[in-house]
Parts: C-alpha cells; structure tokens; sequence
C-alpha cells in the first residue's frame, strides 16, 4: 500500500475514493497521478488526501 499513498477525494473519471500515487508535479498545484490500474490522469493537488 505504500506504493500509493494518496485516496482521490474528487468525483473525476469515476476515481473517488481509489488510491494513487504522485508521478509529476507541475506549477499552479497541478499533479500527475498515478491509479492501481495504470489509469494515469492530471489533476489538483487539492483532490488528494493521505491514505
């Protein structure tokens, strides 16, 4: 589980509530993540919480 540290908070892509990690971060909060399934996506770092 320590590989993703991370639960999306945000109803995106139907991925609330799944657990990922951090690939990237770019400027303006912005986060490549990362899902269990390999799904890979940018969003907010603001739609992250700890696992």
């Amino acid at each position: 589980m320590a590989d993703f540290p991370y639960i999306y908070r945000w109803d995106r892509c139907g991925r609330k509530g799944q657990r990922c990690r951090v690939f990237a971060r770019g400027t303006m909060n912005s986060v490549g993540l990362e899902f269990e399934d390999g799904f890979r996506m940018v969003s907010s770092g603001n739609a992250l919480r700890r696992a």
